[in-house]
């Protein structure tokens, strides 16, 4: 069934109109400090579905609660001393925690994908914190794009995947990070489940401990599939000139790029473009080029969206 999706002004006539569709069961893109999210209560098992149909997302990949503050996100799940330690340093704001499920959290299995844990966080966006102390409930939100595509970071973004498939999009601008959170598994010793727009460096600095790395293949967090963020055109890494035909995604001093993640070599300003830039290299027929991103900090969490999404196609 065909809807007609709604652009709603990010002010108080628009946080209204968005925090009933979510109450009635209805999905809203909104705008986090990260990427556009997908939204639907969480609580309510038919909404959360109705996600999963929009993106065409697989039901075992599961989903990031957000809640508007510390003291909602405790209703959900279960806060060692590491966690604590982390959602005090960093939340609101781009990281996400993987952690026991409280029996009595009262979300739809399908936001966990029957998993013992809840991914949650609570972002730093003003408009997505307007929308959850508004709703006062937990929104379930994956990015606002099909399922495996280029995220969004802004709301046409979101218009061009989506249009159509959800009832309304909030729109904030474009997004601050660019990235997605980074996520933390704390069920156990505490994991890089996902690099993202806060570097592991600085959660390794607050913990005062090197994370570990997922041991096995089980999706236990949002992120994981090997092919992922991936653009309709084939993406080359690490390449330092394009090839005949091939449009070239620059780094620092690249010559002759096409677009330029970041001509001074600013890793913070090069996850901010980034799937913009994707996005606008992708309206064109053609393979794509990626000049090398350093590995380190953000860098991490670019090269980490770039692999998969030069990943093999399921």
């Amino acid at each position: 069934m065909s809807l007609t999706t709604q652009t709603l002004s990010p002010d108080t006539d628009g946080i209204a109109r968005a925090e009933r569709i979510l109450s009635d069961g209805g999905l809203v893109a909104f705008p986090t400090e990260t990427v556009y999210g997908l939204g639907a209560d969480a609580r309510q098992g038919k909404a959360v579905a109705r996600i999963f149909e929009a993106k065409g997302r697989p039901s075992f990949n599961p989903l990031i609660v957000h809640v508007a503050d510390l003291q909602s996100a405790r209703a959900y799940a279960k806060f060692n001393d590491d966690a604590l330690r982390l959602a005090i340093s960093f939340w609101p704001g781009p990281l996400t925690l993987v952690l026991p499920l409280r029996r009595d959290a009262g979300l739809s299995p399908l936001v966990t994908a029957g998993n013992p844990t809840v991914a949650i966080r609570v972002p730093a966006h003003p408009l997505a914190r307007s929308l959850l102390n508004a709703f006062a409930a937990p929104v379930a939100a994956p990015s606002a794009n099909p399922s495996g595509r280029i995220s969004p970071t802004q709301a046409q973004h979101v218009l061009s995947g989506l249009s159509g498939n959800i009832d309304a999009v909030l729109d904030g601008g474009p997004t601050e990070v660019g990235l997605e959170s980074t996520i933390i598994g704390l069920a156990g010793a505490p994991t890089l489940l996902r690099a993202g727009g806060l570097p592991a460096e600085e959660i390794e600095r607050c913990l005062d401990r090197a994370l570990e790395l997922p041991q096995s293949g089980d999706i236990t967090a949002p992120g994981q599939l090997a092919s992922h963020y991936a653009p309709v055109a084939k993406l080359r890494l690490n390449a330092t000139t394009a090839k005949p035909g091939e449009r070239f995604l620059g780094f620092g001093a690249s010559v002759g790029a096409t677009l330029n993640l970041s001509p001074g070599g600013d890793l913070h300003e090069a996850a901010a473009n980034l799937f913009h830039h994707l996005h606008q290299l992708d309206e064109e027929e053609g393979p794509i080029a990626v000049a090398p991103i350093p590995d380190k900090g953000l860098g991490r969490a670019i090269n980490d969206r770039l692999s998969r999404a030069a990943a093999p196609r399921p």
